[in-house]
């Protein structure tokens, strides 16, 4: 008889936890529930910044993020693994056909310009460099400049082996580390190289990198003739990626595959609004649309 107490009292006990449970759920909406999402590095900071303020504006959202290099990520997302992804480019046609074979809806939403920053050491005498000598050392011309990359499989690696028309970088003259945390401090201790990284980590005010911060120095970039930035040396300024006169501009997109309107709709529409976009203009990029000022006049006395 105890022992049939003991099951009768284990087994209510197992069903009220299950009903309790499922009580718990949170259900899942636009403000709700939880989102798998994938980060490029190299836009890391501003995305962990909105999911920041997503999440105290809407504690019942909950973010699981993955933040690493692009080719890194991207089999996760093509494989169906997690269906949003933060990049600072599109979809190749290539990379959406593994969606539209099976008839699923791709949302690609710009909410940021991104600019690729060129850094030294403050203790180096250049402050300027144009895209001819980039493009240069990248094809392996001789130079006595040497460039360190956040990855080998990052975004930025990519953009760069696009802009030079080549398939794999030289054997000398090009570097990476392993983050952008990692290129910053080589900067900061070394004046032999000159770092490439998304603007976000240098504008980004992150207590831990500012010793290193503090060490280095933005290079200004002048365009090649007959494109847009060749008047003069830019620096990837608020202002410049704005009014796109930096050379190194790219956006910065959310892309929504999940196939229903639930959180990561909503956390999209999100970064486009007036309060994301605030915040976008507080990280030092260029926002996906100025917002206007409202400005209440009172009479005086």
């Amino acid at each position: 008889m105890k022992n049939f107490l003991l099951i009768f009292c284990v087994l209510a006990l197992l069903v009220s936890c299950k009903r309790k449970n499922k009580a718990d759920a949170v259900k899942e909406t636009r403000t709700s529930g939880t989102l798998k999402i994938l980060v490029d590095e190299s836009v890391g900071p501003i995305v962990q910044d909105q999911i920041d303020i997503f999440s105290l504006d809407y504690p019942d959202a909950k973010f699981q993020t993955t933040v690493k290099p692009e080719e890194k990520l991207l089999p996760a997302f093509l494989n169906d693994s997690v269906r949003v992804i933060v990049l600072p480019r599109l979809l190749t046609k290539a990379e959406e056909k593994y969606y539209n074979q099976r008839n699923i809806k791709i949302n690609s939403s710009r909410f940021a310009i991104d600019g690729i920053a060129l850094i030294t050491n403050q203790g180096n005498i250049d402050s300027t460099i144009n895209v001819k000598e980039v493009i240069d050392i990248l094809q392996g011309k001789k130079s006595d400049k040497k460039l360190v990359f956040d990855n080998a499989y990052s975004s930025t690696f990519q953009y760069f082996k696009e802009l030079a028309h080549i398939s794999q970088f030289p054997a000398t003259g090009v570097y990476s580390k392993n983050s952008s945390k990692e290129v910053i401090k080589l900067i900061a201790e070394d004046k032999n190289f000159i770092g490439i990284l998304g603007v976000n980590w240098i504008a980004n005010k992150d207590t831990e990198m500012s010793e290193y911060l503090s060490q280095i120095k933005v290079l200004g970039v002048k365009n090649v003739k007959g494109k847009v930035g060749d008047d003069q040396f830019y620096k990837p300024t608020q202002e410049n990626l704005i009014n796109g006169v930096y050379p190194f501009l790219r956006n910065i997109n959310i892309i929504d595959c999940e196939g229903r309107d639930g959180l990561g709709t909503g956390f999209a529409t999100w970064l486009r609004s007036q309060r994301g976009q605030l915040i976008v203009l507080k990280s030092g990029l260029g926002p996906h649309k100025l917002m206007p000022r409202q400005i209440n006049l009172t009479k005086g006395n």
